[in-house]
This record gives C-alpha cells, sequence and structure tokens, in this order.
C-alpha cells in the first residue's frame, strides 16, 4: 500500500526519520510530504503515533488524462464501494496544476460526481456532500496530466492533538513545535526550557517525546475508523501496544512567562494533557531568569512583528541575547521567529538555521550554542 504523510515546509526530513523508525519501507521526502509503503498496522501506527505529519493519505487510484471527462470516466472506475457506503458523507480535497481545468474547483465537482453516480448506478442512491463535517475526505491532486487520489485516513489534522483546551492570540502549530524540538538537538533527555511559553505547546510537545506518549493519545479518532476495511481489533492492539511504551522520566521540562493570562492557558492545557506532575510553570520575566543546571536546551517563540510594537521589537531581541549570553552559557538555545531584522539584533552567531513556516508566516529557526568561558578556552586551547 502506497502513503503519502503531508507536514510542514522544512519538517520533511524530520518525518521521514519518525517513518524509519516506525517500519515504513520505501521513504522518499517531497515537498511538504513524504512517501512510504507499508499495511494497515502501520498506516494506524502513525496516525496514532508520528508527531511531525498533518495528515496521512493512502493512494488508491494514480492514473493519466488527456481531458477533464478522462477523470470523471477514471474516477467512476474506482470500486468507491470497497472503502466506504452510500450512507456515509464524503468530500472531495482539490489541489491542482493542471491546464485541463478552469479553476481548482471545477475538477474537484468532476471527481464528486463520478463517485456520487457510481454509488447511484449500483446502489440506487448516492453518499450526501458535507465539506463542513465529512465521514470521508478524498484527496485529489493533479500535476499536469497526472492524477493521484487518495483517502484521508486522518480527516482531523494530526495537528489538533486534543489536549489544547487553551490558546493565545498566537498559538504554536503542535506540528511545528514537535518539529523545531528535533531540529534543535534536544535529545528527549536534557533539562529544556521554554521562558516565554505562551499556551504551553513546546512544554507539552516536550514532554510528550520524552516520555514516549503516542501524539494522537489525546484525540477522539481518526478517519481512518470509517473506511469499510476499518479493523478495530487491529487498531486496539496497536494503541496498547504503543501506551505500554509510556515511561513517565525524571526530566525538567519547565516554562514561564511574563503574562498571567498566558499562564493560567499553559496551566489548563497541561492539566488537560496530563502532564501537572511532568512540567513545572511559573510567572517570570525571562530578565530574571537564571540556568539551573550546567546544560541543557531552551526553546523560544517569541513575538513578532504582528504581536508587538516595531520600537519595541529591537530592545527585545537585544534583551533575549544579553539573557541568553550571561544566564545561559553551556546551553543550546533555538528561537524561531518571521522577523529576519530582528533576529539580527539577537547578537549571537547561530550555530545553525532553518527555514519554517507558520501557518502562511515565513520563519527561520535559529539554533545558539552557548558556550561557558571554561568551554571556549578549552576549544581555542585545542
Amino acid at each position: 500500500m502506497k502513503f503519502i504523510a503531508k507536514t510542514l515546509y522544512g519538517l520533511e526530513d524530520v518525518l521521514a526519520a519518525e517513518l524509519a523508525c516506525h517500519g515504513a519501507g520505501s521513504i522518499k521526502t517531497a515537498n511538504r510530504a513524504v512517501t512510504f509503503e507499508g499495511d494497515l498496522r502501520l498506516l494506524y501506527r502513525v496516525n496514532y503515533c508520528v508527531r511531525t505529519a498533518i495528515s496521512v493519505l493512502w493512494q488508491v487510484a494514480e492514473f493519466n488524462i488527456s481531458t477533464p471527462d478522462d477523470l470523471y470516466r477514471h474516477g467512476a472506475r474506482i470500486k468507491w464501494e470497497d472503502y466506504f457506503r452510500a450512507g456515509h458523507t464524503f468530500s472531495v480535497v482539490p489541489v491542482v496544476k493542471s491546464h485541463f481545468f478552469r479553476h481548482t474547483g471545477y475538477a474537484g465537482l468532476i471527481l464528486k460526481d463520478s463517485v456520487a453516480d457510481r454509488f447511484r448506478n449500483i446502489f440506487g442512491k448516492r453518499p450526501s456532500v458535507d465539506s463542513a463535517n465529512p465521514g470521508i475526505v478524498i484527496n485529489l491532486h493533479i500535476d499536469n496530466d497526472r492524477v493521484n487520489i487518495s483517502l484521508d485516513s486522518s480527516v482531523v489534522p494530526l495537528f489538533r492533538r486534543g489536549y489544547r483546551k487553551e490558546q493565545t492570540a498566537a498559538p504554536l502549530n503542535e506540528v511545528l513545535a514537535a518539529g523545531i524540538l528535533d531540529l534543535s538537538g534536544w535529545d528527549g533527555v536534557s533539562s529544556i526550557t521554554d521562558p516565554m511559553c505562551g499556551s504551553g505547546t513546546f512544554l507539552i510537545e516536550a514532554a510528550i517525546r520524552a516520555n514516549k506518549i503516542p501524539a494522537g493519545k489525546f484525540r477522539q479518532g481518526f478517519g481512518f475508523q470509517q473506511w469499510r476495511n476499518y479493523d478495530g481489533d487491529k487498531f486496539e492492539d496497536i494503541r496498547n501496544e504503543c501506551n505500554n511504551l509510556i515511561s513517565f522520566r525524571k526530566i525538567k521540562i519547565s516554562g514561564s512567562d511574563i503574562s498571567r493570562d498566558a499562564l493560567n492557558k499553559a496551566i489548563a492545557n497541561i492539566r488537560a494533557a496530563g502532564m501537572t506532575e511532568v512540567i513545572s510553570v511559573e510567572k517570570c520575566d525571562f530578565r530574571d531568569l537564571r540556568a539551573q543546571d550546567d546544560e541543557g536546551y531552551i526553546i523560544i517563540n517569541p513575538p513578532y512583528g504582528q504581536r508587538i510594537r516595531e520600537a519595541d521589537i529591537a530592545d527585545l531581541y537585544k534583551m533575549i541575547g544579553s539573557v541568553l549570553k550571561h544566564n545561559f552559557a553551556g546551553h543550546t538555545a533555538s528561537l524561531i521567529t518571521s522577523d529576519m531584522e530582528a533576529l539580527k539584533h539577537v547578537g549571537l552567531k547561530p550555530s545553525f538555521r532553518k527555514i519554517l513556516y507558520n501557518g502562511a508566516l515565513k520563519c527561520v529557526l535559529a539554533t545558539y550554542r552557548l558556550y561557558s568561558g571554561r568551554l571556549s578556552e578549552a576549544k581555542r586551547g585545542g
């Protein structure tokens, strides 16, 4: 079976590594996606466990077209009745780059008609289209004359973990947060802190990784549970197997924020995730923070230009650089921002930079190795 796992730009290699750990075969990275092969058991496992996928698609058809009518004809030949019933609701999500179609929506309508007409011709009734809350989601991808049709096994995007009960004005996507933790070099064992924690996404995602908690553990369900070939016993077996690997370890995962409102939201989310004994938070100004260990990791998502006055941006980033340099020697700090100019005011040379996207915002992830004076002397001596 051929699968496509969608992700965010810049996280393709991170996702590929995750898939390999879960036994995926024939892994290939693409733009915002990773293709792989496996069976239904792997599909269930990836949905339940993987932290950096947005959705997982099962490719059910692939063909070439020379006219729009070809899309209808091929679509009507697919044995949709093997995948879902006429009583289901469905929708088509089209992504189209082809001169055969005036607009993306037109291609989607053609495929919808071919699916519905097949059911009506065979069973005398057709499934209803429901774009708002469909039981079945069909993904249509057309690149020039090449068509790929897939079933979305996730339906509700996988970044909607289920633990977020409260959010701040600009919440970080959970998949992006998980990817940044991997890109930062954090080993899942060292202490880690988020001094501008907002609603607590970095902290919870760190706890999920460190304690081997499946990313989908908090969700209500997955799209594949609506399919005709869904094997409930198999999925329950996978869930039990993965949940039995959960092991709460004594790792320092801490956060703080200057805003009491943001901190209250973080506490609510941490409680919803069952992590109150794992994550510690406090109200604190970043300026007043001091390292509690000789080494560790710091993850920062400071206010962007959209959330703070332009006049204050330079001072904020200068302060961040100064505090990191003087209060966190020996640590590794990763900072994500969409303000490339503001980043220059940190005043530190990053050892690693990566372009990422937070929604529509183009961002840069900068990682800094904050050597202590002793380490710096050792490096010079070496």
